[in-house]
């Protein structure tokens, strides 16, 4: 039998990546925005503050 000699530190090296890799990407589709996303979400959310300060009563 012969067999493809393997680097275990190599070997161990690209698993910690690609595990890495992927957390990043996992990161990435959770948290991961455009700026232009953020802005547009902050302005609708300021738009419905706005409007429901609005519609707040006076208390005299």
């Amino acid at each position: 039998m012969t067999g493809k000699i393997v680097n275990l530190n190599t070997a161990r090296k690209q698993a910690d990546r690609a595990k890495k890799r992927a957390q990043a990407d996992a990161n990435s589709a959770k948290f991961g925005r455009t700026k232009a996303q953020r802005k547009l979400e902050e302005s609708e959310a300021d738009m419905a503050r706005n409007k429901l300060e609005q519609h707040r009563r006076d208390e005299e």
